[in-house]
């Protein structure tokens, strides 16, 4: 018998914990990791069993809801002490992704506009508001998908770089939630993946989902994309977001930039799956996006084998930004914002019209 596509979750609630695959193991090994409170959640995201602007908000908003919940027999005073060391060490996990931060303001919301009720009505609260927060990134992400899926042409070869899949949200993805919407609409695409050094999310996690879902990938080092584009075989490019300044500008996993560049000396549209919670009109540009720096050991090698000299000096910032105006526009749950409306009207104008 044929085997049945494999359904990521990549989060799950089971027994009054969160439990979520460890996405460093994938796809040696498969494996779910439990969590009861919110510094375990923290580590989680700073360590990367969980990446992924959309799966990091998901996460952070359950971690809140676990540490109000083991915190609800407490004295108030105790429980207000804990929940906010909770909220800080969330808040530090990692910083350039946005729905990190939209998703703790979220949460504080709720427990401000509750917080004279018993503590364990409290916690049900906010409980009840990181499932709506993970149902709700399922809904926006479907929807990411029938939009960008009428982009692509029956027959596109679709490159994306990193993982903007189930693996980096509550469910499904945003790029490649594209990619199985048009798989859904009768479109014959494939998608091109990425390596994405160091962390490897598109040689690892990436196709990884493609090969579950028995969508045809190909997989390839970074530096081969330029000489794809060249050939003529490449049409499309999709990629996620960590965070959208107000002017358009892009932050994503380090090297999206050099595919944006190379996309436009070619002419291949470059389009971006972004949830709206991922815009943040906060920041003006995307020089003002904080660009995250991780461990130099992710670029020595990975796992047990080093192909580093000891002792050379190593850079490993994780994102990078592309500018606006390489941009061919962004997929967002209502509609396709174009690069003419990006560079003319603005992403402020647009979200209130």
């Amino acid at each position: 018998m044929q085997k049945e596509p494999m359904k990521v979750e990549t989060l799950r609630w089971r027994d009054g914990r969160i439990e979520m695959i460890d996405q460093r193991i994938l796809p040696a090994a498969f494996e779910y990791r439990t969590y009861d409170n919110a510094a375990g959640v923290a580590e989680s995201i700073r360590s990367m069993v969980i990446r992924g602007a959309p799966a990091i908000g998901v996460a952070a908003a359950y971690g809140v809801a676990l540490e109000a919940l083991q915190q609800q027999s407490a004295s108030r005073e105790t429980f207000y002490a804990a929940m906010n060391t909770g909220f800080d060490a969330l808040a530090a996990s990692r910083p350039t992704a946005v729905n990190l931060f939209w998703a703790l303001n979220r949460m504080r919301q709720v427990w401000q506009s509750c917080e004279t009720q018993a503590l364990p009505q409290i916690a049900q609260h906010l409980l009840a508001e990181a499932h709506e927060i993970y149902a709700e990134d399922i809904r926006i992400n479907k929807a990411i998908g029938d939009h960008g899926a009428a982009l692509l042409p029956d027959g596109a070869r679709v490159l994306t770089h990193c993982n903007a899949g189930a693996l980096a949200t509550a469910g499904y993805g945003t790029a490649l939630g594209v990619f199985r919407s048009a798989i859904a609409a009768g479109k014959k695409i494939s998608v091109i993946a990425d390596e994405t050094r160091p962390f490897l999310q598109g040689a690892r996690l990436t196709a990884w989902e493609m090969v579950q879902e028995k969508i045809p990938v190909t997989l390839i080092t970074d530096n081969m994309a330029g000489h794809l584009m060249q050939r003529g075989e490449i049409d499309a490019i999709v990629v996620g977001t960590d965070r959208v300044a107000a002017n358009g500008d892009v932050a994503n996993k380090i090297g999206t930039y050099m595919v944006a560049v190379l996309a436009k000396r070619h002419n291949i549209p470059f389009y971006v799956a972004c949830p709206l919670s991922t815009i943040d009109l906060n920041i003006a540009t995307g020089a003002d996006i904080p660009i995250e720096e991780r461990h130099p050991d992710e670029v020595k090698g990975f796992r047990d084998c080093h192909w580093t000299p000891e002792g050379v000096q190593i850079r490993n910032p994780a994102f990078d930004v592309t500018p606006v105006e390489l941009v061919t526009g962004l997929i967002t749950e209502n509609g396709v914002v174009g690069n003419a409306t990006l560079v003319k009207v603005g992403l402020g104008e647009w979200m209130a019209s």
